[in-house]
């Protein structure tokens, strides 16, 4: 068990309410991004001496362009539905982790600035004014939130918490109190690329790597290809894909995949990561600067289709966001979808009996399945309503033999978030993050317990980083979450190449 400076939370068999413990979480707050790394986003570098006038400034530009977010913060009548919804209210007690809390961090300033009501008779209506006190609550608790939705599921109006989490942080960037740990890793997307920040020499190692491992293990040449002009499908993946495990084994196994399809399809060096973090810091001209790299990346490399890899809100970007951001996509083949999930790709080659799966490869393991919160309730897959659970389901069953569901209110749109998305997949919130996951590692261990499952399979690069963090925490084993296109890999029977093509091929790659 990995040791905690802070106490983790016991597990129990069935979903316990926590009793209300205010200001446990006050202390929780990720570091303030430097004037260097605030620059390049466009934002100031430090909190700016008339900051109120200019954060209600900008709050009143919000409340006029998203006319939902005003909805939202007009629209709540404390029927509680939401409070025992939030996986970190339940795993740290703090009341202003219940998303009715958190939105009246907000709720109370628009009341005081933007009602008559507020203006007028302040304490009547719970109107506050924005002093650097309520500021510094802001910063904390909207940075105790991963936007997963989860509330707005239960909600009888529909308040979506995460869209006011989101404002406030653009709100704050506007001001000069950004987070460092998005802030800085969209600036590494426009200077190199991608989040972790590798620069295309080091993607070529990895990828002729991966060609050498695979044709090692399996005797086929199965290529990764990397900023290939005229390539038919532009693969756009989570940089975790190039790293570390298990990102790493889902990539070998879309490799294996386009393989079988006998496509043609490249990485790009300038649109080398899926992920756009424009989207948790709530900034539309982020979000947009970073999708125009995988337009360029597709109009440079001359290709026919987009392809997104196992990324949970890169996917509910581009699913939702992208021909907003970044279209028209006219250049493209009007056939295919814009874009496709590679789960999309994958599925319909099984459906059209054009993968063969030897499940037995997968026999040393018995799966579960996480729903990611951005795939499940901000997006769809294939064409009828739920196929983001269904699919990747499908495709599960089609390599493994031994599958089983956690329990059905904590998956598909009830699923509970792995408790490190929405920006927050950093060490320094390592506390919120090994507590935000204990109603989702309790789900794991409720079905390890009954039906024996050894492993957890997901398509978000977020969830698996997260959950191979603070599993040793709750005593399990960091490599107990898979990805999907990892069993895929596993399970898939590979056809060579005509010889002389595959001893080509093999020189190549050595």
């Amino acid at each position: 068990m990995a040791k905690a400076t802070f106490e983790v939370p016991e597990l129990s068999q069935y979903l316990d309410v926590p009793p209300v413990t205010p200001q446990t979480m006050a202390h929780s707050k990720p570091f303030v991004a430097k004037p260097e790394i605030q620059a390049p986003l466009g934002f100031p570098g430090e909190l700016m001496d008339d900051w109120q006038e200019k954060a209600l400034d900008k709050m009143g530009e919000l409340l006029g362009k998203y006319r939902s977010l005003r909805v939202y913060l007009d629209s709540c009548v404390k029927c509680g539905s939401c409070t025992d919804k939030c996986h970190y209210y339940l795993g740290t007690k703090d009341p202003k982790n219940m998303p009715v809390g958190r939105q009246d961090l907000m709720r109370k300033v628009y009341r005081r600035y933007f009602t008559l009501a507020g203006k007028l008779f302040p304490k009547l209506v719970g109107a506050e004014d924005f002093t650097k006190e309520v500021l510094d609550d802001w910063y904390s608790y909207y940075h105790q939130c991963s936007q997963c939705r989860r509330c707005s599921v239960f909600c009888p109006y529909g308040i979506d918490t995460a869209e006011i989490s989101m404002a406030a942080r653009e709100i704050m960037d506007s001001i000069g109190v950004g987070q460092k740990y998005c802030n800085e890793i969209i600036g590494k997307v426009y200077t190199i690329g991608n989040n972790l920040g590798l620069p295309g020499p080091a993607l070529r190692d990895t990828l002729e790597g991966l060609e050498e491992d695979v044709f090692d293990e399996t005797g086929v040449a199965v290529r990764y290809p990397i900023d290939q002009v005229g390539a038919e499908i532009l693969l756009v993946t989570p940089s975790a894909d190039f790293f570390a495990e298990p990102h790493v084994d889902g990539l070998i196994g879309y490799g294996k995949v386009f393989h079988e399809a006998g496509v043609s399809w490249t990485l790009s060096s300038h649109a080398s990561e899926a992920a756009n973090f424009g989207m948790f810091i709530g900034s539309y001209e982020n979000m947009r600067r970073v999708a125009q790299r995988i337009r360029e990346a597709a109009i440079q490399l001359k290709v026919k289709r987009i392809v997104f890899g196992e990324c949970g809100h890169a996917w509910r970007v581009a699913y939702s966001f992208l021909n907003t951001l970044a279209g028209p996509w006219d250049f493209l083949d009007p056939r295919y979808p814009v874009p496709q999930h590679i789960c999309e790709f994958t599925y319909d080659l099984i459906q059209e009996g054009k993968l063969t799966f030897d499940k037995g490869e997968n026999d040393d393991k018995v799966l579960t399945y996480h729903d990611s919160c951005n795939v499940a309730r901000a997006s769809r897959m294939g064409n009828t309503p739920g196929g983001q659970f269904e699919i990747p389901r499908a495709i599960i069953r089609a390599t493994c033999n031994h599958f089983y569901d956690m329990d059905e209110d904590t998956i598909r749109d009830r699923t509970f978030c792995c408790g490190g998305g929405g920006g927050l997949l950093t060490d320094d919130l390592m506390e919120l993050r090994v507590k935000g996951a204990k109603p989702r590692v309790e789900a794991l261990n409720n079905v390890m317990l009954e039906k024996g499952v050894t492993h957890m399979a997901a398509i978000c690069a977020i969830c698996k980083s997260q959950f191979t963090k603070v599993l040793p925490y709750y005593g399990m084993e960091m490599d107990q979450i898979v990805s999907l296109h990892q069993l895929v890999s596993n399970a898939i029977v590979l056809t060579p190449l005509d010889d002389e093509d595959d001893e080509e091929e093999a020189e190549e790659a050595a």
